[in-house]
């Protein structure tokens, strides 16, 4: 990626006021200390000397700075003033071109750092404007965007310097959540440009998630979209970064498949049910969850997941029931205590045990009464012991018209789905090789488009003074059909002597062109129609405050 040739005015702004009302020991009449960091981002180098290189070299000669400024006499007084604007102008761009503007992930997730310390770095979603602009403010930072969910904190930002742009948000990060920067240091993980890229896009398509394929991951992906929008450091390469990812994720999940199958056993233990149960009673038949602890709620989470809006609930106190109704409002969780077990069994269809009962809840003598199961759902009542040791016992197989599965059952199911999903990932990853390219492809086309712009410009403002002049000779009484056929057959020359130069200046990654053939194309056109002879805005910011200055 080429150095951005534009910057932060109100930043240079308050730079430059701070040069100019601070007082320099180093000389006499100077306006800038060299020790402030000044972010400035000169051209690239497209052949005229004293320009910044796509190497990153820089050269600021005497002469051609006073040549900017103008055929103007200056008094030694202002000389020494140039003098050092000179150097500092050198001095201060030359830290920021010797690298480029890389993409950066500075992050801390469920597999790097526990789960106090992500849930105080948190940022809310209403708070997603204000922390993108805060760390928009930071001095080498130019865009931004926060992806925070239960299991990761990631913060993406372009970055002018990646040493220096770590290190500030890094402190940010520190002053917002009162850990120290010793401590995140220790957790966190940093990625640059592609391999930020590569990540971003392995989280939306759920490779990186505790449960392989997930779908969550992907909305809040969307999200992070959706609350950058219209939020001004949420820029180009961010915004363009996360919509790449919101694709890559969606093809993932189409081409691979990769989220179906449980990988869990409380998952494996309600698609386990819903396979056995026949379709036309999913949404009718009775579900019971014996035991609320953290197995039992997870089933009822997977059991909402599959559209269950109705269940009944037995544990011994109300307590953890009453959280995980108010967790999940809009499902009717009814409480119902241990003494009331075999009761409600007998109006279950299906009944899922997770509790830590150290012995069988359900023997043969408890089931061998029970009503038998209806014929619109199977005929049969099932058992799911996901519980060890087991709640329920093995003699209840033999009771006619109940079915008992347990752990070692739903084990196999989750071994060959992992199995599956594993395959699937390494689907996925082809998929996000591919996907990967041509974002760096896109982003690679982005260093033309100011020459592109600054050609069709200046090709427009020679069509329109030709134009004028053709239409003057003609008179003022030119019928409006003709004045539009000559303005259309002018637009037209235009555009077919255009179209072979903005072929050969982009670089998409759809043809053979190489970004390097596109730069030196860009080069060549910046030369041969003097595109960059206008000032840089640096230029133009030193040459306001020396102008300032002699009044």
């Amino acid at each position: 990626m080429a150095i951005s040739s534009t910057f932060s005015a109100a930043k240079l702004d308050s730079l430059l006021m701070n040069y100019c009302s601070s007082s320099s020991a180093s000389f006499s009449g100077a306006y800038f200390p060299y020790q402030q960091q000044m972010k400035v981002f000169p051209r690239p180098n497209h052949g005229n000397k004293g320009m910044v290189s796509r190497n990153g070299g820089v050269r600021c000669e005497a002469a051609e700075f006073n040549a900017a400024l103008g055929p103007q006499k200056i008094d030694l007084s202002k000389a020494s003033a140039l003098s050092a604007l000179q150097e500092l102008k050198a001095s201060a761009a030359d830290r920021y071109t010797k690298e480029r503007s890389s993409i950066v992930v500075i992050g801390l997730s469920v597999h790097t750092a526990p789960v106090e310390m992500r849930e105080k770095l948190a940022i809310p979603e209403a708070e997603m404007p204000r922390a993108i602009g805060e760390l928009c403010g930071l001095n080498h930072i130019e865009e931004a965007a926060v992806l925070s969910t239960c299991n990761r904190m990631e913060i993406y930002v372009v970055a002018l310097s990646q040493h220096r742009g770590v290190k500030e948000v890094t402190e940010w990060m520190s002053k917002t959540s009162g850990i120290p920067v010793s401590e995140i240091c220790e957790h966190r993980f940093l990625l640059y440009n592609k391999d930020a890229a590569q990540h971003l896009f392995e989280v939306s398509a759920g490779l990186d998630s505790l449960v392989l394929g997930e779908g969550q991951i992907l909305a809040q992906v969307r999200q992070v979209v959706k609350a950058g929008e219209g939020v001004l450091g949420f820029g180009r390469n961010i915004s363009g970064l996360f919509k790449h990812a919101i694709t890559v994720g969606k093809r993932v999940r189409t081409e691979t498949n990769i989220a179906a199958g449980a990988v869990s056993v409380s998952s494996a233990a309600v698609e386990l049910a819903f396979m056995k149960l026949p379709e036309s009673s999913h949404t009718t038949a009775q579900m019971l969850v014996v035991g609320a602890g953290k197995m039992g709620k997870l089933v009822i989470k997977h059991l909402v997941a599959k559209g269950c809006t109705k269940m009944v609930v037995v544990n011994r106190s109300e307590e953890k029931v009453a959280a995980i109704r108010e967790e999940m409002k809009g499902v009717e969780i009814i409480y119902r205590p241990f003494t009331d077990m075999l009761a409600c069994s007998a109006e279950a269809d299906v009944i899922f045990t997770s509790t830590a009962s150290e012995t069988p809840l359900f023997l043969k003598e408890h089931v061998k009464d029970l009503p038998p199961v209806s014929s619109e759902v199977g005929g049969l009542r099932l058992f799911i012991d996901i519980s060890v040791p087991r709640n329920v016992g093995s003699c209840v197989t033999d009771v006619e018209g109940a079915r008992v599965y347990n752990v070692d059952d739903l084990k196999e199911v989750v071994a060959a789905n992992k199995e599956d999903r594993l395959r699937k990932a390494m689907e996925a990853q082809a998929i996000i090789t591919e996907e990967l390219k041509q974002f760096e492809a896109w982003r690679d086309s982005l260093e033309t488009v100011p020459t592109i712009k600054k050609l069709r410009a200046y090709a427009d403002r020679i069509r329109l003074a030709e134009l004028e002049k053709c239409l003057s000779k003609m008179g003022e009484d030119i019928p409006k059909k003709t004045r539009k056929a000559v303005d259309d057959l002018s637009r037209g020359i235009v555009n077919k002597l255009l179209h072979g130069p903005m072929q050969h200046l982009r670089c998409d990654g759809n043809d053979g062109r190489t970004l390097n053939e596109a730069l030196e194309n860009m080069n060549a056109l910046n030369r041969m129609f003097g595109l960059e002879s206008d000032l840089s805005l640096v230029e133009q910011k030193i040459r306001a405050k020396v102008e300032q200055s002699q009044k």
